[in-house]
């Protein structure tokens, strides 16, 4: 499991420990892995759980964490590829290097779990799964997510190119193309351009329920589907109205998005630098912060669940 140090990849690690599968957690800091270690064995006591610490934009260390977890497990049956990072910011507030960045932490990290993943797979009894973490921002461009979208759309198409070059080999590769989840990443996320007002839509949008969907749900459904070997799987009403909208019409689609550009925060004149959610003050006046208050709180409260706080600490 990569990415497997919090939000979504710790509840996908938690329903695989569920049904019995033994598990290894691979993120990039040790400090994080150790917590939702202890998270998880503390939900599931007697789970074989084992942590790595491997930065999968380095494909030596990719090609060793398959090892050693072959050797630790005998084999390796199962793998989900969902490391990433999420970058908030108007188009003018962002380089190039924001959107290589996004590009070696996600399009990267999973060719190169896929590309190690695969020969394990291939000697797992009965055929070994795959599945490759897309978003909807992967279904279509979505404003002030473009780094993020654009690797995530690359992770689509790569999910979908291996299911066809793989069929009949005895491997099952899933896309999944999650909607909004509420996982708590609005602190782990990016932000730059206004800060505090990029903060205050993407923190409400993703803890709104009619918006945003169960973590713990959307995992199992996402773990059921790779184990069902199903080749697609879009999360979320929203996320499905905007995968069906952009097949049929997507001349209209990409209109829609440019209204919706054109609400989101516009870019200050000088670019600020990234900051974490978690080190931004809720946005400015009674109102706005009480809509964001309103909108996150299922979000704040999954952050602690799902070891999405900085250091496992509640944030300013």
């Amino acid at each position: 499991m990569t990415g497997g140090s919090r939000g979504l990849g710790l509840l996908l690690a938690d329903r695989l420990a569920a049904r019995g599968c033994a598990v290894t957690l691979a993120a990039r800091d040790g400090g994080e892995l150790g917590r939702a270690r202890a998270k998880l064995l503390h939900r599931r006591p007697g789970a074989r759980v084992r942590t790595a610490v491997c930065d999968v934009r380095e494909r030596a260390e990719v090609r060793e964490l398959f090892a050693d977890t072959g050797k630790a497990f005998g084999g390796v049956d199962l793998v989900i590829a969902n490391a990433g990072i999420i970058q908030v910011a108007p188009l003018e507030s962002l380089r190039a290097e924001d959107f290589e960045d996004a590009m070696r932490s996600m399009f990267h990290g999973a060719l190169h779990t896929s590309l190690e993943a695969l020969p394990h797979l291939r000697d797992s009894p009965g055929g070994g799964r795959l599945a490759l973490i897309s978003s909807v921002g992967g279904l279509l461009g979505v404003p002030h997510l473009l780094p993020y979208a654009c690797a995530k759309s690359a992770i689509g198409t790569l999910a979908e190119g291996l299911r066809a070059e793989t069929a009949g080999r005895g491997v099952s590769v899933t896309a999944v193309y999650p909607g909004l989840m509420r996982t708590g990443s609005h602190l782990r996320a990016r932000f730059d351009g206004e800060q505090r007002a990029e903060y205050g839509w993407f923190s409400t949008l993703a803890g709104t329920p009619l918006v945003s969907m169960s973590a713990p749900r959307a995992a199992e459904r996402i773990v059921r589907a790779t184990v069902r070997r199903r080749a697609r799987l879009v999360l979320t009403p929203a996320a499905r109205a905007a995968d069906l909208a952009h097949g049929i019409a997507p001349a209209t689609t990409t209109r829609l998005s440019g209204v919706a550009a054109r609400l989101l925060p516009a870019a200050p004149v000088h670019r600020r630098g990234q900051r974490e959610g978690e080190d931004i003050d809720p946005p400015e006046g009674p109102v706005s912060r009480a809509v964001q208050r309103l909108g996150s709180a299922l979000n704040e409260r999954a952050a602690d669940a799902y070891n999405e706080r900085d250091g496992g600490t509640r944030g300013g």
